[in-house]
């Protein structure tokens, strides 16, 4: 590749230290710092200046050295040389691949029948940078006119519920639930997903704040909390509607805020009355009294005006119903008045309240005018099967994978396998390591990591903006994300002066002038001035400026606008052939399918892994230590089983993400899993899934 598209850090002999940040796909987004002696890396740690990071990183990326310097990391283009899925690959030089891979595409966009949106971008969260994610990658998109992806694999369906709800990705400042007195974690293990926000609840705790845990798996942060909620999956929103029963029956209601600041009250409360205790207790698999203990904790904030706060996270939206339970629980604060404290509220994500020009980055102006084509990430197994159609268009025949593992991560991966395994499909990964969905490629094409390139990084998890400096030069011969794509559109006759933009520039451009890049520059950190309780006196950004209980939008597109109980598309009856739902929470040293190659962490996980009870064990004759295979009518995998108190009756909890190819007869969680989409945001249903397991026999 043409030098003049490298990134250079500074090589000078000596020891010295570089500001960054994690690029990982976790709500607190630490800022690093990065030890370089001798132009080689040496160490990874948490910033002790950054107030959020407080200096402390999870055990995960203080190993990042090991992942930039891994034996196995890709440093050289490579060309397939066997068949699709073998892994067999041929050392190519960067000319060779750029100029084939653009006469490949070029042929595809001028063919007639086919055209450029039969060429797709396929990449989500493998960097949650806005530069090396999609800023020049989206420009070269846009300007080929390809097919556009529906980025739906692990949020939407409660961004848009928090949309229809609070109006944005919203919410409480998450410093300030060290403050809170009653904090219930929803959906989330932040001991292994979001340790910052852990150590908050943790100064609550020690200050005589109480702690709930809502999930269907005893986690770690179960173990740690005063009280554990183990719900079926997918019930969430039966539980919430019982709370609000109670909270009514009761007056625990703070009836000033609710009408001043919220909509559709009248309504909710009809729908919300129908949910006794009782009913709730049938649906979710608890107690009755846990449900009336919870309502009567929440319901005492109201007199007591001590801040109750909830932490939601994504798990309780991968279900059919996971985008009304979502909104479900966004209306549980308005009831009591939590938002009048700063303390008080809830958080699911804070992305809506950073100061960001996405479009300055994408140029969606460079996209000719007429329709595009959408596909969703979520059912790429089925669309990479599709034939020409009116409706569909034309086939995929050009796949572009950056940031994402495909193969290991969606859901139904059988299908996914298939899609990806036909010989017609011109497929091009960039990528640090071969992955699964690398060993279908035709190029593989060597990306740098967040030690090597120059990114912004807004967050989810709290509200301040973080800048990557690039710490070491490149290694080996891999290139940005930016400098492929900028040197392919060079290939493909793209003259534009945006793609010519260098790093550093796209990184300024991402912001305006409320955010003062040259304290960037400096510190590596800009904390957002904003309010402490954004909405203790309403002012939510919905089209009535209040909280909506009910929404016009929702009613418009789906005839219900409040959020009701959507029962599971697959609801592992006991008397069905698959009579075990089934959820897939992360292995803790993993992150999705990153770091599951790394030898020291997959060490500390050992192997694929299924917790089931000890009830359901007994009656399969299963005991840890068995091989077992878990399978339903999409397909099965074999893991190893352990007979843990961490699962709960009817629950089995497989592990992930493993790379299929590091799994027992290569394939991994995802065999099973399914592609129907949730109620709305057209998300995966991940843990709406019903299987069976048995002890496997051999795995011969």
């Amino acid at each position: 590749m043409p030098e003049t598209i490298r990134i250079h850090a500074d090589a000078a002999p000596g020891t010295h230290s570089v500001v960054g940040a994690c690029p990982h796909d976790c709500p607190d987004t630490c800022s690093l710092i990065t030890t370089v002696q001798d132009g080689v890396a040496v160490k990874v740690q948490g910033n002790p200046n950054h107030p959020q990071t407080d200096g402390v990183l999870c055990t995960k990326v203080a190993r990042y050295t090991e992942r930039t310097y891994h034996p196995e990391r890709l440093l050289q283009p490579l060309r397939r040389s066997g068949p699709k899925g073998s892994g067999q690959f041929t050392p190519v030089s960067w000319d060779e691949a750029l100029a084939d891979i653009a006469q490949r595409l070029q042929s595809i966009v001028a063919d007639p029948q086919r055209g450029p949106q039969a060429v797709l971008p396929y990449s989500y969260a493998g960097t949650m940078g806005w530069v090396q994610g999609e800023a020049m990658a989206d420009r070269f998109f846009n300007r080929m006119g390809a097919s556009l992806l529906e980025r739906t694999i692990c949020a939407s369906a409660g961004s848009t519920a928090m949309g229809a709800t609070l109006g944005g990705q919203v919410g409480m400042r998450v410093e300030f639930f060290a403050e809170s007195k009653l904090i219930i974690i929803w959906g989330s293990n932040p001991i292994g997903s979001n340790l910052h926000f852990w150590r908050y609840a943790q100064a609550a705790k020690r200050n005589g704040a109480k702690l709930i845990c809502i999930d269907p798996r005893k986690t770690e942060t179960a173990e740690k909390c005063h009280e554990h909620i183990a719900l079926r999956p997918g019930t969430d929103a039966a539980l919430a509607l019982a709370l609000m029963q109670q909270l009514i029956v009761h007056d625990w209601l703070d009836h000033d805020y609710i009408a001043r600041h919220t909509l559709g009250w009248q309504a909710l409360r009809e729908r919300a009355l129908q949910w006794t205790p009782e009913r709730a207790a049938v649906v979710c698999g608890i107690p009755v009294a846990q449900i009336e203990s919870l309502a009567r904790g929440y319901g005492a904030s109201v007199a007591s005006r001590e801040p109750a706060a909830i932490r939601l996270n994504y798990g309780m939206q991968r279900a059919r119903g996971g985008g009304n339970a979502v909104r479900a629980v966004a209306c549980l604060p308005a009831l009591i008045g939590a938002w009048r404290h700063r303390a008080g509220g809830m958080l699911l994500s804070a992305s809506g309240t950073h100061v960001f020009d996405e479009s300055a980055l994408s140029r969606p102006d460079l996209r000719a005018a007429g329709p595009s084509r959408s596909v969703n990430m979520s059912t790429i197994g089925d669309e990479l099967q599709r034939p020409a159609s009116a409706s569909f268009g034309p086939q995929i025949d050009a796949l572009i994978v950056y940031n994402s593992n495909p193969v290991a991560v969606a859901p139904d991966s059988g299908k996914v396998v298939q899609g990806f395994g036909r010989e017609d499909l011109f497929t091009v990964v960039l990528e640090h390591f071969q992955t699964d969905t690398a060993d279908y490629a035709d190029y593989i094409l060597p990306a740098t990591t967040q030690l090597e390139h120059w990114d912004v990084h807004t967050t989810y998890g709290h509200t301040d903006i973080l800048l990557n400096r690039p710490a070491i030069a490149p290694v080996g011969k891999a290139c940005t994300n930016t400098d492929i794509f900028r040197a392919l559109a060079q290939a493909m006759g793209y003259s534009e002066p945006c793609f010519a933009d260098d790093d550093l520039a796209l990184c300024q451009m991402a912001f305006d002038a409320r955010v003062d890049f040259a304290q960037l520059l400096e510190h590596g950190f800009v904390s957002l001035s904003l309010p402490e309780a954004p909405f203790a006196e309403g002012g939510f950004a919905t089209p009535s400026g209040k909280c909506e209980f009910f929404s016009a939008r929702l009613a418009a597109s789906n005839g219900d606008g409040l959020p009701d109980y959507l029962p599971n598309y697959e609801p592992a009856d006991a008397n069905s052939s698959y009579p075990l739902a089934m959820i897939s929470p992360p292995a803790r040293n993993f992150m999705n399918s990153t770091f599951a190659n790394v030898k020291s962490l997959r060490a500390i996980e050992g192997e694929p892994l299924l917790e089931i009870s000890a009830a359901d064990a007994a009656t399969r004759r299963i005991e840890s230590g068995d091989m077992v295979r878990v399978f339903n009518g999409r397909g099965q995998y074999h893991c190893k089983a352990s007979v843990s108190p961490r699962a709960r009756q009817g629950v089995v909890n497989g592990l992930g993400v493993w790379w299929r190819k590091l799994g027992p007869k290569g394939t991994n969680v995802n065999e099973v899993t399914g592609q129907q989409l949730t109620d709305m945001g057209r998300a995966p249903t991940f843990y709406d899934c019903a299987v069976e397991v048995e002890k496997s026999p051999s795995l011969e």
